[in-house]
């Protein structure tokens, strides 16, 4: 059913998402296509489609719960995962409303991770422990050690994180 990014938006609309959600979810979408273009610089093979449109609903459940737009809060990730299902969505992709947040208690894929990523970078945080798993993830696709890509994903992570503040300014 979503095909797109440009799909996945147009359902959100139709769901009643915000403007701000889904500038919200645009915003992330920069930083995955940032994440997504060094990925392909390496050669990871990965789902690049599932990414893109993981990334596109992966706070869907915010039409629901507004409230986290603001305040912050996880209402928003089962509430997200249970409305695209009921609206036809895959399941492996409404999984990324409640995998972007929960992935270091769940099983995630490196498809969710990269999502989880991307929604955490484009803030201007960092988050150690799913950078070390999204740099394994690398690393074991391209059959090397962490450690020969870590230097390189480490700086190329904050300089993304560094460009938070500017995007939380377009953002409102």
């Amino acid at each position: 059913m979503l095909e797109s990014p440009e799909d996945a938006f147009n359902l959100l609309e139709r769901l009643g998402a915000s403007r701000r959600l889904i500038k919200h979810l645009e915003l992330v979408g920069e930083v995955g296509g940032e994440v997504i273009s060094k990925l392909d610089d390496l050669g990871v093979q990965y789902d690049k489609l599932f990414v893109q449109v993981g990334i596109a609903v992966h706070d869907a459940g915010k039409i629901v719960h507004p409230t986290e737009l603001e305040k912050g809060g996880n209402l928003h990730e089962a509430a997200g995962e249970k409305l695209l299902i009921e609206h036809g969505v895959d399941a492996k992709i409404a999984r990324c409303c409640r995998s972007h947040g929960q992935y270091a208690s769940m099983s995630a894929s490196f498809e969710e991770l990269i999502i989880a990523l991307a929604d955490t970078l484009w803030k201007g945080s960092r988050a150690a422990d799913l950078e070390l798993q999204v740099i394994d993830g690398v690393a074991a696709r391209l059959q090397t050690d962490r450690w020969d890509l870590f230097q390189t994903l480490d700086i190329f992570f904050e300089e993304i994180a560094a460009d938070g503040d500017e995007r939380l300014s377009r953002s409102i």
